[in-house]
């Protein structure tokens, strides 16, 4: 069995989800969304990210950790900033010794849905028809969920 801990980073929102997974199986273990305030100064919210992840870490004891990696937006501050947040989640695994598996959104909508392009809804119900007991309250958390089972997919195949 491998514990994978999903992250959707975000300096305002990071998504995260931790399943179970041992061959075709899949159990829904938590999630939820780290909320750093807004009214933070950046390193302050970074600060925040870091140590929910590591909590995370602490608390689930994952085998790996997949993430999203960023594309670049229209907005270079936005995606410098977003990769920030990224940084700082990443960071609180490695300094645990967890492996990090990092997929671009297409290649997770993909090893969800079949549909490399697929939409926000049709991701949310791939999770809930593959994880019934998860209920995600957020786009953040449904992604990070995606995230995990994506990587559980992927590794079946290519480890």
């Amino acid at each position: 069995m491998t514990r994978i801990l999903g992250i959707d980073p975000g300096l305002l929102h990071t998504g995260w989800a931790v399943i179970d997974s041992q061959g075709a199986t899949r159990h829904y273990v938590a999630s939820g969304v780290i909320l750093p305030s807004a009214k933070l100064p950046m390193a302050a919210r970074l600060a925040t990210i870091f140590r929910g992840v590591d909590e995370l870490c602490a608390t689930y004891s994952p085998d790996a950790c997949s993430i999203e990696i960023i594309f670049v937006n229209q907005n270079p501050k936005t995606t410098l900033a977003l990769g920030q947040a990224r940084a700082a989640a990443i960071v609180a695994v490695a300094n645990r010794d967890i492996d990090v598996f990092e997929y671009e959104p297409n290649k997770i909508k993909k090893a969800l849905t079949s549909a490399g392009h697929a939409d926000k809804d049709a991701i949310t119900k791939m999770v809930r028809l593959l994880l019934p007991m998860a209920a995600p309250k957020s786009p953040d958390e449904a992604d990070a969920i995606a995230i995990a089972l994506a990587h559980s997919n992927m590794m079946r195949f290519t480890l």
